[in-house]
């Protein structure tokens, strides 16, 4: 990044309008650089074309694009890619691309590390490092040398999208603005364990999906996994959700890892169901990836596939999700930039 300067990627179109007014340009110079950034993605502001050369001199003096490529690629023997991105903070974060068909996902970070700390996640034993500005969640999609095959992108990546939630909503406007890319917001979906004050203004402020962290019905249970439960606690989430329709094209889903003899019993199958009732969802089963130091364990097929039927039978919609990625630990909860900051130290 260019030391001292300010960086444009993330503004929201208000923002290059002010842009261009303090530095005493004409106002419509804050769209033109908008449809630069966003319509055609250049990587310069000397690339802005119809904007005057005295003009884009004046406005490169103090700021920059803020696009940065990759600096690793690791492609699995299934197709998914893993990309390391740089920060503005001079960190890194991992994003996935899952190509599926005519289908492609990114999995996005919105953190460096995490402070949610959940037992069976590899982000949360790097620890918290800091939020991802609104440039450098953006980045991971503008700088994506696959971002004009995407079709969907999910905030499951590192981090805790509620825990930097200024920054989310800053990047899911740009996303889905007109002056932006323009994306429907039901291309998007922004997963939580669910974070008081901030689930309810997420789903007040934004139309994008929302993927909720379950793992246990159980609450004592879930919190001997997830930590976050005792700031506020699954019934509480599913609670609140209840005061919003999902019946549309707004969806809520739950993502449940299983474990083999801890969360996939009969008890846990009639559990979920009795949270659930009464809430226009689906439930997403995940197999668990093993990491260093956790004594977990993947369940076997039948018993996910047990539990998917008991499930869907009792009024639940529920999937089991394809692992992706796992042979380049890209895979749900692998993610980890641990290695790159012990490397920079």
């Amino acid at each position: 990044m260019e030391s001292g300067k300010k960086i444009l990627m993330g503004m929201t179109l208000d923002e290059l309008t002010a842009t261009a007014r303090t530095l005493g340009l004409p106002s419509f110079v804050g769209k033109q650089m908008a449809g630069w950034l966003y319509d055609k993605h250049v990587t310069a502001i000397a690339d802005m074309a119809n904007i005057s050369k005295a003009n884009r001199a004046r406005i490169e003096e103090a700021y920059t694009v803020g696009a940065m490529e990759p600096a690793e690629r690791l492609e699995s023997k299934d197709g998914t890619v893993k990309y390391l991105f740089p920060t503005v903070a001079g960190k890194y974060v991992e994003t996935v691309f899952i190509p599926d068909g005519e289908r492609a996902t990114l999995c996005v970070s919105s953190q460096v590390g995490c402070k949610m700390n959940c037992l069976f996640c590899q982000t949360g034993k790097q620890g918290f490092e800091g939020n991802l500005t609104a440039a450098d969640i953006l980045n991971q999609i503008y700088s994506l040398p696959e971002h004009d095959r995407l079709t969907n992108i999910v905030f499951m990546g590192q981090g805790e999208p509620m825990d930097n939630l200024d920054n989310v909503l800053r990047a899911t406007e740009v996303l889905t603005s007109d002056y932006g890319w323009a994306w429907s917001p039901r291309r998007i979906t922004v997963s939580s364990v669910g974070i008081k004050n901030k689930l309810r203004r997420f789903l007040d402020e934004s139309q994008c999906h929302v993927a909720i962290s379950l793992h246990s019905p159980i609450p004592a249970q879930r919190r001997q996994l997830m930590p976050a439960e005792g700031q506020m606690g699954i019934r509480d989430v599913v609670e609140l959700l209840k005061q919003y329709d999902f019946s549309g094209q707004r969806r809520v889903s739950f993502e449940y890892i299983v474990f083999g003899g801890v969360n996939d019993s009969p008890l846990h199958a009639r559990e979920l169901v009795k949270l659930l009732r009464g809430l226009e969802c689906r439930v997403n089963l995940i197999r668990f990836h093993q990491i260093p130091g956790v004594d977990l364990h993947g369940a076997d097929d039948t018993k996910m596939e047990e539990l998917r039927d008991y499930l869907t039978g009792h009024g639940v919609f529920t999937t089991i999700r394809a692992s992706r990625g796992e042979d380049i630990f890209a895979a749900c909860g692998l993610l980890s930039t641990a290695h790159k900051t012990a490397e920079t130290e």
